[in-house]
C-alpha cells in the first residue's frame, strides 16, 4: 500500500508539472503571436483600436459643433426692413 501511494503521488507530480508546462507554452505562444501581429500592425502603419475609438470622437464633436454653427448662422441671418 505504501509503495502505491508513492507512485500515485509520483505521477500526480509529474502530471502537475505537464499541466503547467503546457500552460506556459500556450501563454508563451500567444505573446509570440501578439508581438508579430503588433509588428505587422506597424509595418502597415494601421492605427489601434484606442486610436482609432478616440479619432472617431473627435470627428464626432467637430460634427455636432459643425452643426450647431450652421444652424446658428441660419437664424442670425435677419430681414431688412423695407421703408
Amino acid at each position: 500500500m505504501k509503495n502505491s501511494k508513492f507512485v500515485f503521488d509520483k505521477l500526480s507530480k509529474i502530471f502537475e508539472q505537464g499541466l503547467v508546462t503546457s500552460k506556459d507554452l500556450g501563454s508563451e505562444m500567444l505573446n509570440i503571436l501578439k508581438s508579430k501581429r503588433d509588428e505587422i500592425v506597424f509595418r502597415m502603419k494601421l492605427t489601434s483600436k484606442e486610436e482609432f475609438e478616440v479619432l472617431s470622437k473627435r470627428v464626432e464633436n467637430i460634427e455636432k459643433k459643425i452643426s450647431l454653427l450652421k444652424q446658428t448662422a441660419k437664424k442670425k441671418t435677419k430681414r431688412v426692413k423695407k421703408s
